[in-house]
This record gives C-alpha cells, sequence and structure tokens, in this order.
C-alpha cells in the first residue's frame, strides 16, 4: 500500500523540481524528503529520481507515478470532506493578496471566533504564489486578482469571484509623475493597457510594489495612478471612475470544495464583501471625486 505522504512529497517534487525546494515546502529537511522518497522508491520497485552529485530529475516513472499522486491526493481531500459531514474544523491556509487580506481580515477573524475548532491561518502571497501553493497543497484558499478578466481554467481548481473591484484614475493626472506596479507584476500589464486606452503615455514612472505604496504616496500628492478600490478605501484621494474592474477571486482544490471549513470560510468572505459594499464609503463622495 502506498503511504500518502510520500506521494504528497513525490508531488511536490514535480512540481518544484528540486530536493531544497520540496523540502521547504513540505516542512520536512532536505535529507528527510530524499530518504522518503527512496523508501517510496522500494516500495514500487522502480526508480523514482535520476541522481547526481548536485540535482534529482523524476525517471519516466517518477512522472507516471507523481500524475497518479496527484489523483490520489485529490481523493483523498474528496473523502476527508464527505467524512467530516458538517462539523467546521481543522485547519484552512488562506494565501491572498494584500489589499484584500488589509481590507477581509474581519471576515476571517469572525469566522475563527464563530468556530472554535477552525485553525485558520492567513498568509500574503503574489497571486502566482498562492496559485503554485495552491497546487502544491500549502494552502487552501487562494485569494488572487485579475487586471485582464480573461483567466483559463484550470484542471482541478474551482475559481469563483469574490469582488469586482472598481478602477479608478486616481490623484492629479496634470502633474506627470505617473505611479505604477513594476514589470512582472500583475496589476502592470492592466494599467498599462487601460492607460493606452486613455491615451495617456507617461513620461515619468515611479515604480513601487504593491498598491497601497502607491495609494499612500498618492495622497501625500505625488502623482497620478490607477488604483482599484480597496487600494483607496480610506484615504481621500481625488478620483474618477473607469468604468473597469479588477477581478478579485477564490481558488481552491475541486477535492476541498465539499469540506465544511473551506465552505465556512469561503461564506464568510462572500458575506462581509456583500455587506461592505452596501457600506458608503466617504472619499467616494461628490467632494472627494474629479
Amino acid at each position: 500500500m502506498l503511504e500518502l505522504r510520500r506521494l504528497a512529497l513525490l508531488h511536490q517534487f514535480a512540481v518544484h523540481g528540486t530536493i531544497a525546494a520540496t523540502a521547504a515546502a513540505s516542512g520536512y529537511s532536505a535529507s528527510a524528503v530524499s530518504q522518503q522518497l527512496t523508501v517510496l522508491e522500494r516500495e514500487v520497485g522502480r526508480t523514482l529520481l535520476e541522481r547526481t552529485a548536485r540535482s534529482a530529475t523524476l525517471t519516466e516513472a517518477g512522472h507516471t507515478l507523481a500524475a497518479h499522486a496527484a489523483v490520489i491526493l485529490d481523493a483523498a481531500e474528496a473523502a476527508e470532506a464527505d467524512l467530516a459531514g458538517t462539523t467546521v474544523r481543522g485547519r484552512v491556509v488562506v494565501s491572498t493578496i494584500p489589499t484584500a487580506a488589509a481590507a477581509w481580515a474581519g471576515a476571517l477573524i469572525e469566522v475563527s471566533r464563530a468556530h472554535p475548532d477552525l485553525e485558520l491561518v492567513l498568509h500574503q502571497h503574489s497571486p502566482d504564489e498562492s496559485l503554485r501553493r495552491l497546487r502544491t497543497r500549502e494552502t487552501d484558499i487562494a485569494v488572487v486578482d485579475d487586471w485582464l478578466d480573461h483567466v483559463p481554467a484550470e484542471p482541478g481548481l474551482h475559481r469563483e469571484v469574490l469582488h469586482r473591484d472598481p478602477l479608478y484614475l486616481a490623484g492629479d493626472p496634470d502633474g506627470g509623475i505617473w505611479l505604477c506596479a513594476p514589470p512582472g507584476q500583475p496589476s502592470r500589464p492592466g494599467t498599462d493597457r487601460l492607460l493606452r486606452e486613455l491615451g495617456i503615455e507617461p513620461a515619468v514612472r515611479w515604480e513601487f510594489d504593491g498598491l497601497p505604496m502607491i495609494a499612500a504616496l498618492l495622497a501625500r500628492g505625488a502623482g497620478a495612478a490607477i488604483l482599484p478600490g480597496l487600494a483607496l478605501a480610506g484615504t481621500a484621494v481625488p478620483r474618477t471612475s473607469l468604468d473597469r474592474h479588477r477581478r478579485i477571486d477564490a481558488v481552491l482544490r475541486k477535492g476541498s470544495r465539499a469540506r465544511p471549513a473551506i465552505t465556512a470560510v469561503l461564506s464568510a468572505l462572500h458575506a462581509f464583501v456583500t455587506n461592505t459594499a452596501k457600506v458608503p464609503n466617504p472619499a467616494n463622495s461628490p467632494g472627494a471625486a474629479r
């Protein structure tokens, strides 16, 4: 009988590609990971990793078993969800973008208080990193954003919309300085596309990691930027609606959807977003808008 923990390590190795990265993701030492994969090789009677002095790669048999491991782990997760019945308990790890973490932490605090047997863990990561952790089972729910609104379906993952966050032209566009995320950041392609649509070609760009940092600089009169409502919340930065939005989704593995703890966390997020949308934002008053 194959042991699930060793199959999980093989699956993580297939995703990460190195023993060291697998060890970091799993919480084991590199030597422990290597040892467990060696035990798995003995169990199946096949060589799963081609090892050299400095690296290791999956053999054909390793790729085959890693593919089966993903299916087996999904089935095990679904079985656990079915056996849990309606009891909200256990560990749920949420990886989220910074603006959602700041805005919706209250919902996660409330659901934790409502369910004492729920161990809720919140981590801040980029969308790509959150999805990577979801695939390797390091996280259970990935809260990610999409600025271009064309997310392809991914086998084994379920995606649902949490919020459509309105986008604004914020700050002073006549000042000549435009604030934006650096190239490679999730928001950059979307903001660049909107600037082109508006016919704006920034002569000077200030680049910063993190939309909250950009919003804070705008509040000090540092220039202009395209920012979502969540990043501008609590500020009096002048803004003009662009009639566009970024989509904020919750992504989870399909096998975990029926798990009561996952359902409780998602329900709390949906309810919080709905209730928050009904509360007027003082910064959106006529005096604050451009």
